[in-house]
C-alpha cells in the first residue's frame, strides 16, 4: 500500500476510505509541519462539516459528508493567507460486494489462536528491517524469532486439518520497541504491518489464502493503548489523545470500580486513565478525535483486509462510554461482525455486565455493545478441575458444573470464547505434567459444551511452558516452523509418537465437531456430578450426544436411569473417537480419568 503525499504532509489517516459506507461522515486527519494555517476546501462537490484545528500546529482533522458519493479521487486544497497553495489527492474506493453484510465466527467454528513471531518463519528476508530497532536473535527467549505471516500462510492446511474454522492471531500492526516487541501489543503505526511479518498485501493475502479455504480472519485489536514509540507519541495531535497525570500513574487493574456503587473517584480514575505499562500510553476515548479515529481504523482494516472478526484486548480498560460508541459503531456498519473482548474477571457477574444487552449492566443503564465475551471464570475451573480427584462439594467435576450453573447471567452463552489457555495464562500441558488423559477430557469439554472453542497453538502436539519463568516459556517456537528444526510437528511423518497422540485426538475431535449443529447451538441440560462424574447432554429436534466424564481414578459404573429425560428412547451410542457403542439403556462403564463422547441413536 502506497499513497503519494505531497511535500507539505507527511501522513494522511485513514490513508483512503471506501464509499457506500452506512455512516457518509469521514474524519480525515492531515499532518504536516505547521498545517494548521491553511485553509480546506475539497472538489466533486463534497461537502466539509467540520473542521477542527487543536493546540498542535501540525494537524488538521477535516471531516466530510460522503453520502450519495460513488468510488473517485478526491482534491483537497490547502491555502494559506499568504496565497500560497498546495493540493492533496484522497481516494474513495470501491467496497466489495456485500461487505456490510459479511458473516463473522460463532460457535460453529473452532479458533486457533497464534503469536505469529513464534508460529512459523515462512520468509527469512525479512527478520529484520532497517526502520524498525529491534534485530532477529532466536536465542534471546524474549527477542524476534522470525515468525511471519508467510509462515501462517504455508501451514494454513496443517491449521485447518485440526477441524479448525478461525484464526485468531496476536496484533500484526508495527510495534517498534527496542526489546519484547514480538507480542506486539505496543504498536507504533496502527495502519501499517510490522515489517517483520511482512507487508500490508502480505496480510490481504494472508485473508485472501484463508477464504479460498473456507477459513475466517480475526484481528486482535487494541483499543486501549499503543506502544511508546507510536509515532504520535513524538508529536501528540493535542494532550487529551491520552490519558495523563502529573507523574506516571500506573492502572490499578481493579475494574470492578466500574460497576462498583461504593467505588471512590480516585480508584475509578486510576483504574480507567492509569497506563497498562510505562512503555504503552493510554488512549483516551473520551476524546472525540481520538475515539472516531480508533473507530475508523477498526472499518478501515475490516474493509481492507476483508476481515471476520475482531478480538480486543483489554476491552474494559477503557472508557466506558467511548468503548460502547467504539464497539457500537463497527457493528452498525457490519451487524453480523462478531468482536470477542477479554474481560478478565473472576465472577460471572462481572464477565455478563460487558456483554450486550446484559441483564446486569441494566442495572446501571449501560450497555457495552460487546457481542462476545472471554469466558474466564471455565479458564478458572478447567486449570484445577482435573487435579482434583475427589470431587467433593466444590472440587473436579463440581467446579465444571458450578460454572455452568450461573449462565443464566449471560445475555448470549451462545456466543462466548471458551479455552483452557492462551497467550498470557500458564500452558495447560505445564499445568497438568502432560497428562494427555487430562488434555482429553479438557479439549471433550470445549468441543461439547456452549460457547466458541479456541485453541492455542502447540496446544495439540503437548507443548508446554510455565508462565512463572517468564511470558516466553508460554510462546516458544512451534517446532518446524523453522528451517534446520530437528523435529518438524507441522507434517504427520515427523511428529514425535507423543506429538502424534495428542494431535490426532484433537483432529479427530474437533473435525467431527466440525458438522454438529447440536454442539453448536443446541441446548445443554447437566446432571450434578456423582463420584467426580460429570453427565450433560446437547440436543435438539433431531439429534442429541451424550457426555461422560470420570475425572475420579477409579472405573465406574453409570446408571443411565437417571438420565432418561434425555435418553428418552435411544438405545445405543456411538463414541466419537473410539468408534465403539455403548448399550445405554442400563448401564454405561467408564474408565478412570477419561471421556466418551457418545451420538445417540
Amino acid at each position: 500500500m502506497s499513497l503519494s503525499l505531497n511535500a507539505q504532509i507527511q501522513r494522511i489517516e485513514p490513508p483512503f476510505w471506501y464509499a457506500g459506507m452506512k455512516n457518509p461522515e469521514l474524519q480525515i486527519m492531515f499532518y504536516g509541519k505547521d498545517i494548521t494555517q491553511y485553509q480546506v476546501t475539497v472538489s466533486n462537490g463534497i461537502k466539509i462539516t467540520n473542521v477542527k484545528r487543536t493546540e498542535n500546529p501540525n494537524y488538521i482533522f477535516v471531516t466530510i459528508d460522503t453520502k450519495k458519493v460513488s468510488a473517485t479521487d478526491l482534491i483537497f486544497t490547502f491555502k494559506n493567507n499568504t496565497k500560497e497553495s498546495f493540493t492533496q489527492k484522497y481516494a474513495l474506493k470501491k467496497r466489495r460486494d456485500n461487505s456490510a453484510q459479511r458473516k463473522s465466527y460463532d460457535a460453529s467454528d473452532m479458533m486457533y489462536l497464534l503469536m505469529p513471531d513464534r508460529f512459523a518463519n515462512g520468509n527469512r528476508d525479512n527478520d529484520s528491517e532497517d526502520s524498525t530497532t529491534e534485530k532477529y536473535n532466536r536465542e534471546l527467549p524474549g527477542g524476534r524469532h522470525g515468525g511471519d505471516i508467510e509462515g501462517i500462510i504455508k501451514n494454513l492446511d496443517y491449521i485447518s486439518s485440526l477441524g479448525a474454522t478461525t484464526i485468531w492471531s496476536t496484533p500484526l500492526c508495527e510495534d517498534n520497541d527496542a526489546a519484547f516487541s514480538y507480542h506486539t501489543y505496543g504498536q507504533s503505526d496502527v495502519y501499517k504491518i510490522d515489517p517483520r511479518y511482512g507487508t500490508n498485501e502480505d496480510y490481504v493475502r494472508l485473508s485472501a489464502e484463508m477464504h479460498k479455504k473456507n477459513m475466517k480472519l480475526v484481528m486482535d485489536y487494541v483499543t486501549n493503548h499503543w506502544g511508546i514509540e507510536h509515532w504520535m507519541m513524538k508529536d501528540l495531535p493535542t494532550r487529551e489523545w491520552i490519558n495523563q497525570f502529573d507523574k506516571y500513574t500506573q492502572t490499578n487493574h481493579k475494574r470492578t470500580v466500574i460497576n462498583d456503587t461504593h467505588a471512590s473517584k480516585i480508584d475509578t480514575e486510576t483504574c480507567l486513565k492509569g497506563w497498562f505499562a510505562p512503555s504503552m500510553p493510554d488512549l483516551n476515548l473520551s476524546n472525540p478525535l481520538a475515539l472516531k479515529y480508533l473507530i475508523q481504523n477498526a472499518i478501515w482494516w475490516i474493509e481492507y483486509a476483508n476481515l471476520d472478526g475482531f478480538r480486543v484486548d483489554t476491552f474494559n480498560y477503557s472508557d466506558p462510554k467511548g468503548i460502547a460508541k467504539w464497539t457500537k459503531s463497527v457493528t452498525d456498519e457490519y451487524p453480523n461482525f462478531n468482536i470477542v473482548g477479554e474481560v478478565w474477571m473472576q465472577s460471572q457477574a462481572q464477565i455478563s455486565y460487558w456483554q450486550k444487552d446484559s441483564p446486569i449492566s441494566k442495572i446501571q443503564n449501560y450497555n457495552s455493545n460487546l457481542p462476545s465475551v472471554m469466558d474466564f471464570t471455565l479458564y478458572e475451573a478447567t486449570s484445577k478441575a482435573f487435579n482434583e480427584d475427589d470431587g467433593s462439594w466444590d472440587k473436579g467435576m463440581m467446579k465444571l458444573y458450578d460454572n455452568f450453573t450461573n449462565d443464566f447471567l449471560y445475555p448470549n452463552t451462545n456466543n462466548m470464547l471458551i479455552f483452557v489457555e492462551n497467550h498470557d495464562t500458564n500452558r495447560f500441558n505445564q499445568t497438568y505434567g502432560n497428562d494427555i488423559r487430562k488434555y482429553k477430557m479438557a479439549m471433550a469439554l470445549m468441543a461439547t459444551v456452549r460457547g466458541i472453542p479456541q485453541l492455542y497453538y502447540g496446544s495439540e502436539i503437548g507443548m508446554t511452558g510455565d508462565k512463572g519463568k517468564g511470558d516466553a516459556d508460554i510462546r516458544q517456537d512451534f517446532p518446524g516452523g523453522w528451517i534446520g528444526d530437528e523435529n518438524n510437528a507441522f507434517v504427520k511423518e515427523g511428529r514425535t509418537p507423543g506429538q502424534s497422540e495428542y494431535f490426532d485426538y484433537t483432529s479427530k475431535l474437533f473435525n467431527w465437531r466440525k458438522t454438529k449443529s447440536v454442539v453448536h447451538f443446541g441446548k445443554m441440560t447437566h446432571y450434578i456430578p456423582e463420584n467426580n462424574v460429570y453427565v450433560y447432554f446437547r440436543h435438539n429436534t433431531t439429534e442429541s450426544v451424550m457426555v461422560l466424564m470420570n475425572n475420579s481414578n477409579e472405573t465406574h459404573t453409570i446408571n443411565t436411569h437417571r438420565f432418561k429425560e434425555n435418553i428418552k428412547d435411544f438405545k445405543t451410542g456411538k463414541d466419537v473417537i473410539s468408534e465403539l457403542t455403548f448399550d445405554i439403556t442400563n448401564e454405561i462403564i467408564i474408565e478412570p480419568k477419561s471421556v466418551l463422547i457418545l451420538e445417540l441413536k
